[in-house]
């Protein structure tokens, strides 16, 4: 899809005056005043300190929670998208949990496979060709039938890929997709998000929509195209790389550098 394309279409998410609220804390505010526009094809870093709230504000971002003020739109639709008669349009958008959450009783075939038997409406032998795709795509394929418990964080996250990509979604959200990783899975995952941002063979070379969240923006340098950072209750829509480096905000600054301390 060209730029110009892509800015003629309507915007993947477009938030007005969103407040987000936290999950754990009922009366904590997370961020106010969320004016925040995604394009489809674009690549977005989230930055933030630990411990200041971007895992609700991704949750929200993915309709799995409803702002507490203001207005949030998916392809064109309210969200969050809760009705089962909207299923199919809230199914456009895919979420890569921090540690993959996957279910512990299931072996990594099955978790992959969980979403494609409810919502694919494939037959068997379909299914199960989707997930030895997806298996072979992450690198999972000799641990296929072990369960969550008897892998690595790394793996588990990598397992979490898989599922999220299996319904082959327009746009994927990624919590903290990095953490915990060390050199040589970090190089994989940027590897896999910017051919799945390029268009990817897997998804019939259809470039991805994607937003990732990050306590360190410096391994996402010539990775995400766009930048915004959630600090002190506000999200700062930076834009590009120039102009993340030209704040003078000291939590960007902050993150720019690889700071994590709590906001």
């Amino acid at each position: 899809m060209s730029e110009a394309t892509a800015n003629a279409l309507p915007p993947v998410i477009a938030m007005r005056g969103v407040a987000v609220g936290s999950r754990k804390e009922a009366r904590v505010t997370v961020a106010v005043g969320v004016d925040w526009t995604v394009a489809a094809g674009e690549f977005w870093v989230v930055g933030a300190p630990q411990h200041s709230g971007k895992s609700d504000f991704l949750m929200l971002t993915g309709g799995l929670a409803a702002p507490t003020h203001g207005d949030y739109f998916f392809l064109g639709e309210r969200m969050p998208i809760f009705e089962e008669s909207r299923l199919g349009h809230r199914l456009k958008l895919g979420f890569v949990f921090d540690g993959g959450q996957l279910f512990s009783q299931l072996t990594v075939a099955e978790n992959i496979a969980l979403p494609l038997r409810y919502h694919a409406h494939l037959a068997p032998a379909e299914v199960a060709a989707r997930v030895a795709a997806l298996l072979e795509l992450t690198g999972l394929t000799p641990w296929a039938n072990r369960t969550p418990g008897n892998l690595g964080r790394s793996w588990q996250q990598r397992a979490g890929l898989a599922r999220a990509l299996g319904l082959q979604p327009e746009v994927l959200l990624l919590d903290s997709p990095l953490t915990g990783l060390d050199a040589r899975h970090t190089v994989w995952w940027l590897d896999l998000l910017g051919q799945l941002s390029r268009g990817h063979r897997f998804m019939a070379g259809r470039r991805v929509t994607l937003v990732a969240t990050a306590d360190d923006l410096r391994p996402w340098r010539r990775h995400a195209d766009r930048v915004a950072c959630l600090a002190g209750q506000r999200l700062r829509v930076l834009g590009d790389w120039r102009a993340a480096e030209n704040s003078a905000e000291a939590s960007v600054r902050e993150l720019l550098s690889g700071g994590t301390s709590s906001d």
